[in-house]
């Protein structure tokens, strides 16, 4: 199934300078209003308590909410994270140290269900958040430089993966929207989202290089994006449907969340294009780095 009628012929790369330019820009902007307006942090990072939870089955989470208010937290925000057997539970802030805390949520959440267990509690889902971005980073530089066996494509990879989530904190910070634990978890997604764009693009480029060895890298370039471009649109457009309807259907809860994913997939898409593979031709991308090498036969070498 195609987008296009007919294929496309874009010369992606003879624009790349001005996208460039657009990237600088807006990534700019997002630094800066990251260092004087900073972010409207939840309470899972300002304060209050943030509790993980996880059950044998799909969460009841009007359950879990009425049996939290009932012992005392009619506060408590319950929110399903990442998966529907996962609940993040926030609590305001309490007096209760970490144990006591455990031990009383742990009765009220077997209340709902026996099989319900507390994973993380209060700072740890900070540190795990943290540590997880981090190494989200360093593990896609070693595949992207493994699989293809070039420095110039895994350089692009890691600017869009860069580019895409310094993006989407940009606009939570000029727009003040709350930043926690689930935009955190939609950042993540984002960057795989991205990364499977981008390798897929790689990929093309690849097979490319092989058939047609007399084009220009920049055109070679500019074919595998043509021929992959289609596949982009629908499943970001199919991708972008359910987001939206989330983001105006869900609730205050979940609209960090759809929100970080709406930003993410437009940034995602654009940078698979123009900034991984532009990087990567702007650093000396050629046929030679990604065909095998190939021993020359003796008659190879006589006049």
């Amino acid at each position: 199934m195609e987008f296009f009628h007919r294929a496309t012929n874009f010369p992606f790369m003879r624009t790349r300078k001005v996208w460039y330019a657009l990237s600088a820009v807006l990534v700019l902007v997002s630094i800066v209003s990251l260092a004087t307006r900073g972010l409207n942090l939840g309470v899972d990072f300002t304060g209050g308590v943030t509790v993980q939870t996880s059950f044998p089955g799909p969460a009841n989470r009007d359950a879990v909410a009425v049996a939290l208010a009932r012992a005392g937290y009619t506060d408590a925000q319950v929110t399903v994270f990442g998966s529907v057997r996962v609940l993040a539970i926030r609590l305001p802030p309490t007096r209760e140290n970490t144990d006591a805390l455990r031990a009383r949520l742990e009765q009220v959440l077997h209340g709902v269900d026996p099989g319900a267990q507390i994973q993380q509690v209060g700072g740890e889902l900070k540190r795990s958040a943290m540590e997880g971005l981090a190494a989200t980073l360093l593990l896609i530089f070693g595949y992207i430089a493994w699989r293809f066996h070039t420095w110039r494509l895994s350089f692009g990879a890691i600017l869009a993966v860069l580019h895409d989530p310094i993006l989407v904190l940009g606009a939570f910070s000029l727009s003040g929207t709350t930043f926690d634990l689930t935009v955190v978890a939609a950042m993540l997604a984002v960057i795989g989202y991205s990364l499977n764009d981008t390798v897929v693009v790689f990929d093309r480029i690849r097979e490319r290089f092989h058939a047609t060895r007399r084009l220009s890298p920049a055109e070679v370039l500019d074919q595998s994006i043509n021929q992959t471009l289609s596949r982009t649109i629908m499943t970001k457009v199919v991708t972008l449907i359910v987001v939206v309807a989330l983001y105006a259907l869900g609730g205050p809860v979940l609209r960090g969340f759809s929100l970080a994913l709406i930003i993410g997939i437009v940034a995602g898409t654009y940078s698979s294009i123009y900034i991984s593979s532009a990087a990567a031709l702007d650093c000396g991308l050629s046929a030679e780095h990604l065909l095998a090498a190939t021993s020359k036969r003796p008659v190879d070498s006589l006049p």
